[in-house]
């Protein structure tokens, strides 16, 4: 289940600035927060086909009944990948509790501090907050762990013993690329891949059991 909405703000000269975020209910992890003058529903679509593509297809989205949620183009699109769409009743923000709780702590956390002079300076520092809260800000439900901590988990702690154990936060068979990748996004999966190397080369000297004299 996914659940999006709109934030509003503006730059220090009074500029309007318009926010989409997308956000998962079961993992609360923030999928996207798009930054831009004017958002519309084809700025939706947009969002919404690049997250199918990388982090799959839900089987809900949650919304309120603004146009840009509910235009033919989207809910046509929607409905042929299987998405149900569950609209809450107007004047009713706490039927998307999980969204509107996210939207809460981005304004409290970072609108109501900062001063954005340009656009491009409010998508660096939302997009930071946001990947600060989706690994490094610990929360109840999840037994106060982040949301998506696989990205900063260190590396499993070096044994006396001859043996290999699994690297932390990866299962069997799993790579650190294959958890990077759909964070940052297809078009960075070279970085993730470089990042991914070295890790694993840090990983394996820690663990490797002592050499014999």
């Amino acid at each position: 289940m996914w659940s999006y909405d709109f934030v509003m703000d503006r730059t220090s000269d009074g500029r309007p600035i318009r926010m989409l975020t997308v956000v998962d209910e079961h993992t609360r992890e923030c999928l996207a927060i798009d930054v831009a003058k004017k958002l519309t529903s084809e700025h939706v679509l947009e969002r919404l086909s690049d997250l199918f593509v990388r982090r799959g297809v839900p089987e809900h989205i949650r919304s309120d009944k603004g146009s840009e949620f509910t235009t033919k183009c989207v809910r046509e699109r929607l409905g042929r990948v299987g998405v149900k769409s569950l609209d809450i009743e107007p004047g009713s923000p706490w039927e998307t509790g999980y969204v509107e709780s996210f939207n809460g702590k981005l304004r409290d956390e970072l609108l109501k501090r900062e001063s954005f002079d340009t656009l491009l300076e409010a998508k660096v520092l939302i997009e930071r907050w946001r990947q600060g809260s989706n690994t490094v800000r610990p929360h109840r439900a999840l037994g106060y762990r982040p949301p998506a901590p696989e990205a900063r988990q260190p590396c499993a702690a070096a044994s006396a013993t001859p043996q290999r154990p699994h690297r932390a936060g990866l299962s069997e068979g799993e790579s650190l690329t294959s958890q990077l990748v759909p964070h940052w996004g297809a078009g960075q999966g070279r970085a993730a891949r470089i990042v991914a190397t070295r890790r694993f080369a840090y990983c394996d000297r820690a663990a490797a059991p002592p050499r014999q004299p």
